[in-house]
């Protein structure tokens, strides 16, 4: 996962540790219903739909949220207290409206690099740890990715072989084992292709940062992205993710899924906002949730967000569970 990617990549700069990049990777498990991004439109649209002037729904934003307000693990107060940096690696993505909006809450928070200066029309970047969390994401979705795409049958490794940082690692691969295939040939091409991305990014940030010599964080944060792939293997990245938006995301199957899910999104947003004791507590859900999320404090919220809070800490196995006590119905057939 993104957690070790990052770990290896940190090593070396001393700019992390661990602790600090598990909630960051864990916002990954935040952005449920993970079958692609439709859970996300979904409950936008629904927000939308149900309250005029509503702010819907946006995944970053509610990763944020959870970390803030909804883990209830302490006594004394809501949330995790994390720091800022590891909440602003959190924060990957804001627009200017919802930057806005947060900033009035808690101003030069993490939403103020968002904010553009009138006098410059600069957008500040994150500190080095967010930075590093954000391309570690980066590296681990599409090793995830190229994984899940072979292992549903929606991608083969002959297709993969067009892209040029995956057909080298398989060359290379078959090379020092000429007999190795299938699983196997695929996990290991996956390993050595993550291992020179997380080496890549190593000497690449050293010398940008050795170049910039920053004395500071407030420095780092008025100079270019600090933690980066080297200008061949940022073209290779490139190649990587538009061949998966092609062949993958744009798929035929997963088009379908994401209507599907899209619709067990809505029936489940219906159903709840007609009759919220519908919704079971935190300890009922104990081990088929993935979020420890407080319902005892809804009366705080409007009926229509705790609703999406209860549906976006759902994992798809619990979120079909659901659906199918609710409407019983099957969303997808066996």
């Amino acid at each position: 996962g993104s957690v070790s990617t990052a770990s290896g990549i940190s090593r070396p700069h001393g700019s992390g540790t661990p602790e600090f990049y598990r909630p960051v990777d864990e916002k990954r498990s935040n952005e449920q219903f993970d079958l692609g991004h439709a859970g996300q439109d979904a409950l936008n649209a629904e927000l939308r739909a149900f309250k005029l002037g509503s702010t819907g729904f946006e995944h970053n934003l509610q990763s944020l949220r959870v970390v803030d307000h909804l883990e209830a693990c302490y006594a004394a107060y809501d949330g995790l207290n994390l720091t800022f940096e590891t909440r602003e690696g959190i924060l990957k993505h804001c627009s200017m409206r919802n930057a806005l909006r947060l900033e009035a809450k808690e101003p030069h928070g993490v939403a103020h690099r968002f904010l553009k200066s009138s006098a410059d029309d600069f957008q500040s970047q994150p500190g080095l740890e967010a930075q590093l969390a954000n391309l570690a994401d980066e590296i681990a979705y599409n090793a995830h990715d190229i994984d899940d795409g072979v292992r549903s049958g929606l991608l083969t490794m002959e297709q993969l072989d067009d892209v040029e940082i995956f057909s080298r690692y398989r060359q290379q691969s078959l090379h020092d084992h000429p007999h190795l295939g299938g699983r196997r040939l695929l996990f290991e091409t996956i390993r050595r292709m993550l291992s020179a991305q997380v080496y890549d990014v190593t000497d690449a940030s050293r010398q940008a940062l050795h170049d910039a010599a920053p004395q500071n964080v407030d420095t780092v944060r008025c100079l270019p992205i600090m933690i980066r792939f080297s200008k061949e293997m940022a073209n290779q990245s490139r190649e990587l993710k538009r061949f998966l938006h092609q062949k993958l995301y744009r798929h035929a199957q997963v088009a379908q899924t994401t209507t599907v899910a899209q619709g067990v999104v809505r029936d489940l947003f219906g159903a709840y906002i007609a009759d919220r004791s519908e919704m079971v507590d935190d300890t009922q859900a104990c081990g088929v949730q993935s979020q420890r999320i407080d319902l005892g404090c809804a009366e705080f919220r409007s009926p229509e967000r705790v609703v999406a809070d209860y549906i976006a800490a759902m994992t798809d196995r619990f979120a079909l569970k659901e659906y199918f006590r609710l409407t019983g119905r099957r969303a997808f057939d066996a």
